[in-house]
């Protein structure tokens, strides 16, 4: 909890963006409500809702009894169909046999009484099912009048807490005089209808907050999945952003797997000005106060600062860094390195790379010659390859993901200076788009400025939601 204080206190940017964004949408269009008021609107129409559906239950049932009443007609209609038929057959076997024998008419005379018996049943079922059918429909007006006078009802209750509710208004506006002096303080909130202009504006406002195109549109399309046509306030969409972004990282949030291997090689990627030498030194320190031992490679032999810099982590944390001249192959340190913590025990060897534009084919090229040297002494490493990121990049981030990812296997991702920038949605459209692990954020330069990713903390923080 402490840390997200500080993340949302430091993701300022990013939160205000968006909360401003959301108060504008909802005060365009929107209606000021009572919040009382609206509640007990919404209890009496979830109630009216209710009365309805069952009224209509009632009809679907009453309506299946007809049904099925209309289909017994039909079959007593088909019997006395076939009666009739046999009745003809009758007759005209018997002006065929007027010459036969008395006892073959006696026969056809019972035969006959026999069929006018059957005749006659038939009919009175009949008679019985159309009657049965009249009650039937008379119980369907009934219901019909139930249903109607229930809606009725219902709008009735509508337009009285309609008018309690204008009443309250009316009752809860000061006078002149408690203007005057400050009074008339009753609870309201801004609603507004979730419409397509709203679900555009909001697309819009994600955009402008790095999330992506392709990443706005699914989230506002699952923000307004059963919820379009309803008055929603700011604070309302701000918690089902958070819920939604929340569900997008989730699967994404994960920590820096840790291996038996011994030593466990982490290489740390990045273009330049990511944070990577001090996300080492932080990471460093962390995992050795954990009781792990860590060794570090400084391998980024070309900038003398990038060295002293990881000394000094090194020796704030006890940590040793092996170094090599400027200008030498760091791809020749890396082995050695590799060689070296492997004598001392180390249980990590965490190597720093030079920085490196994904856009430079010499130096991604000098990037797959290091992991080509490590994997003559390792063929299973690196174990871990790490893409630093810096958040003021924006959307620049996603390129560089893409392309980190198809030359050096990159297993994990860490996001850096989410203090300093208005663009933390891109985080959100990096965990849409690739699905990398996001192991840890970073909003400062002390070490406990870095901590691990916690999905449900950072949608809170960058909508601006407490927690």
């Amino acid at each position: 909890m402490a840390f997200f204080k500080k993340l949302k206190d430091r993701m300022f940017q990013s939160s205000s963006k968006i909360e401003a964004g959301l108060d504008a949408i909802v005060e365009d269009g929107g209606v000021e409500e009572d919040v009382a008021a609206a509640q007990v609107i919404e209890a009496a129409a979830s109630d009216a809702a209710e009365v309805e559906a069952q009224a209509r239950a009632a009809l679907d049932e009453q309506a299946a009894v007809v049904a099925q009443e209309e289909a017994r007609i039909a079959e007593f209609e088909r019997e006395v169909q076939a009666a009739e038929r046999v009745e003809a057959q009758r007759q005209h076997a018997a002006e065929l046999e007027d010459v036969a024998r008395a006892e073959e008419r006696d026969r056809l005379a019972a035969d006959a009484r026999r069929a006018e018996d059957a005749q006659q049943e038939s009919e009175a079922r009949k008679a019985e099912l159309a009657r049965q059918a009249s009650v039937a429909a008379a119980e369907q007006a009934q219901r019909a009048e139930e249903l109607r006078q229930a809606k009725a009802a219902r709008s009735a209750e509508d337009a009285r807490l309609e008018a309690e509710r204008a009443e309250r208004e009316k009752a809860a506006k000061p006078g002149l005089i408690g203007r005057l002096l400050g009074r008339g303080d009753a609870k309201t909130v801004v609603r507004r209808e979730l419409d397509d202009d709203m679900l555009e504006r909001l697309e819009e406002l994600l955009i402008s907050a790095d999330m992506g195109v392709d990443t706005a549109l699914r989230v506002t399309s699952n923000m307004a999945e059963g919820r379009f046509g309803k008055r929603l306030s700011t604070q309302e969409i701000k918690e089902l952003l958070a819920a939604e972004i929340t569900r997008i990282m989730e699967p994404v949030a994960r920590p820096m797997p840790l291996y038996p291997t011994k030593p466990q090689v982490v290489l740390v990627v990045g273009v330049n000005g990511s944070g990577k030498t001090t996300t080492i030194g932080k990471l460093a320190s962390q995992f050795q106060a954990a009781g792990k031992k860590v060794v570090i490679a400084a391998g980024d032999t070309f900038r003398a600062a990038a060295v002293e810099q990881l000394q000094v982590w090194g020796d704030r944390a006890g940590v040793p860094v092996l170094t090599a001249p400027e200008g030498s192959d760091p791809a020749s340190l890396a082995f050695d390195a590799m060689e070296q913590a492997a004598c001392d025990g180390a249980d990590l060897l965490m190597i720093d790379t030079a920085g490196r534009l994904q856009n430079r084919a010499d130096l991604m090229e000098e990037l797959q010659k290091i992991v080509r040297v490590i994997r003559k002494k390792d063929p299973d490493a690196p174990h871990n390859t790490l893409l630093v990121l810096d958040a003021t990049t924006g959307q620049n981030a996603l390129s560089q993901v893409k392309t980190f990812q198809e030359l050096a296997d990159v297993t994990g991702l860490i996001m850096t200076k989410l203090d300093g920038t208005a663009k933390g949605g891109v985080l959100v459209a990096l965990a849409d788009k690739f699905g990398l692990p996001i192991h840890a954020i970073g909003v400062g330069e002390q070490i406990d400025d870095l901590a691990p990713f916690d999905p449900e903390d950072f949608a809170a923080a960058l909508t601006g939601l407490d927690r």
